[in-house]
């Protein structure tokens, strides 16, 4: 982890937030603090960060929504939730507005660094020449541009989603092994991160509707297979 990584941490328990804070700054992170959801929202708008971490309920906008606005604002930043919201179906929003972690409290310090540390590790070790151009069926994919087209139809997809994508494209009509998938996208394999991938297959499969000569197959409890009938 690079000493300079810049943290923006929303949380409004002023001793949480004041504890965790000064555990992060204890460890080398440069955090900025804020207690409410606009704040957060604006600071990340006036300056860059390399990380979030966001509580869920939160006063004036809400951690979904501010995820939401942050990711409209850059696509690549990870987020993580650190909430008292352990539902199911939380977790599952939390991930469908493109989360790469979602912690319920109360936690371990010590875990919340482990895991800052593995996503910040992934995504700084992304490879920057992989520009590859793929076609699929009636689609083109450039993943260094992470855009697919067809025609006139062009969609922007985010980091995990060209990620998804991409080693799909890469291995077409054969199958690709869940963990194989997990452990490349998402740097891990637990049950979360599965039922996160899970969500970015639907949006895939929705993305490439518009040629019905595409399907991804769900071998169920293996993996999927990106069909192409040419």
């Amino acid at each position: 982890m690079n000493d300079m990584t810049k943290v923006l941490f929303v949380e409004d328990d002023p001793n949480l937030g004041l504890l965790l804070k000064e555990n992060l700054v204890n460890k080398g992170y440069d955090v900025v603090w804020c207690k409410d959801g606009s704040s957060g929202a604006e600071m990340f708008a006036a300056e860059k960060f390399n990380l979030c971490i966001f509580d869920v309920m939160l006063p004036n906008t809400d951690g979904f929504e501010l995820a939401k606005l942050v990711r409209n604002m850059d696509e690549h930043v990870p987020i993580i939730f650190l909430t008292a919201r352990s539902m199911h179906e939380d977790k599952m929003k939390g991930f469908e507005i493109g989360c790469d972690d979602y912690i319920t409290k109360p936690f371990s310090t010590q875990e919340l660094c482990m895991r800052m540390n593995a996503i910040l590790k992934r995504v700084q070790s992304k490879p920057v020449t992989k520009a590859k151009v793929l076609s699929l069926g009636k689609f083109t994919f450039d993943y260094s541009k992470m855009l697919l087209q067809m025609a006139d139809e062009s969609t922007k997809l985010s980091s995990k989603e060209s990620e998804l994508l991409y080693i799909l494209g890469i291995n077409k009509n054969e199958l690709v092994p869940r963990n194989t998938i997990l452990e490349k996208v998402w740097g891990n394999d637990d049950y979360f991160s599965a039922k996160s991938m899970d969500v970015y297959i639907s949006k895939i499969r929705k993305m490439l509707k518009s040629d019905t000569d595409i399907e991804i197959l769900n071998a169920y409890g293996i993996g999927f297979k990106l069909i192409i009938n040419e």
